[in-house]
């Protein structure tokens, strides 16, 4: 769910400025030989100590394997922060594009959150793709589809805005190939559907998915990111699936207000908002996906450091 209506979003890719995108710049992770045992998306990781790598096997699935994290970040210098990239031309920049940021950019310094199990096996993902779920309207009738989008781990806020706000254009312009891919499958008569889907499992535990069909694969990916704010509700714990490989579903709420007393002992209101993620515990440990959480509400609570590239890159374990 987008954080206002989409088509806001949408009308907002015509006036923001353009900050130049890693394509055209530097390239900020370093190619890596393909080696045996590694995926189309993503890199075995082989340096691991011993009972990481047996995790796996004694939990088999990802729904046996999630863990929760509630937090609440005070969004008044976000607020301000918002006011004034909008009068710099980022007229529709919303939180949500502060929660995408802020998590890339945690990916970029914890590069761990961003791997994934597929097969027993631990990888490390090749690249970081966002996904989210948008309604083409506001309303109980309105058809949803899936945005895929690829960040790179030095992207600032404002190359996530752009890049964000430039696909949910797209899919609100014509169907995705998403759509065309479930349209197909959805034709399927319900027992050979449940065999073409046995078969796509087979081949993903394999790593044999085709390129096409992890690109628009809404269940393949760094992260899905929800607003429940949208909607006027409290954020909400959502599972994650055990198909495909996605490892952290992030969401967040609506504001609201609490009175609280200053340092001076004054009465004053403040405004936040409620964070919460279900992650797969396989693939790092508890102090890890800690520090990466506290780097995402740092940088919540200072959104000036999600602005512009980020130069120190952190290179995930061989």
């Amino acid at each position: 769910m987008t954080e206002k209506m989409v088509d806001s979003q949408v009308d907002a890719t015509k006036e923001m400025p353009h900050t130049p995108s890693s394509s055209e710049g530097v390239t900020t992770k370093p190619k890596r030989k393909r080696r045996w045992g590694d995926r189309k998306d993503g890199r075995r990781v082989r340096t691991m100590p011993p009972m990481n790598y047996l995790i796996p096997f004694f939990m088999k699935i990802r729904s046996d394997s999630q863990n929760k994290f509630e937090d609440t970040i005070e969004i008044t210098a976000l607020e301000n922060f918002l006011k004034r990239k909008h009068a710099e031309g980022y007229t529709e920049m919303g939180i949500l594009h502060c929660v995408i940021a802020s998590y890339v950019r945690a990916i970029a310094q914890r590069p761990g959150i961003n791997r994934f199990v597929a097969g027993q096996r631990v990888y490390a993902r090749n690249d970081i793709q966002g996904i989210m779920t948008v309604k083409r309207s506001m309303s109980l009738q309105g058809e949803e589809t899936e945005v895929k989008v690829y960040y790179d781990p030095a992207d600032g806020v404002e190359e996530v805005y752009r890049k964000f706000n430039d696909a949910v254009k797209s899919v609100m312009a014509e169907e995705s190939n998403f759509d065309n891919v479930a349209k197909t499958v959805s034709k399927i008569p319900g027992i050979l559907c449940r065999f073409a889907i046995g078969f796509l499992r087979f081949l993903d535990y394999f790593g044999l998915l085709p390129k096409k069909l992890l690109h628009v694969s809404p269940f393949h990916g760094s992260f899905i990111v929800t607003s429940m704010g949208s909607l006027g509700i409290n954020a909400i714990y959502h599972h994650l699936y055990d198909f495909g490989n996605v490892p952290v579903f992030l969401s967040y709420g609506k504001k609201y207000t609490v009175m609280e007393l200053d340092e001076d002992g004054n009465p004053v209101k403040r405004k936040y908002i409620t964070f919460k993620a279900v992650t797969d515990e396989r693939i790092c440990d508890g102090y890890y996906y800690a520090s990466a959480f506290k780097i995402i509400k740092r940088q919540l609570l200072h959104p000036e450091m999600l602005e512009g590239q980020y130069e120190n890159v952190v290179e995930d374990i061989d």
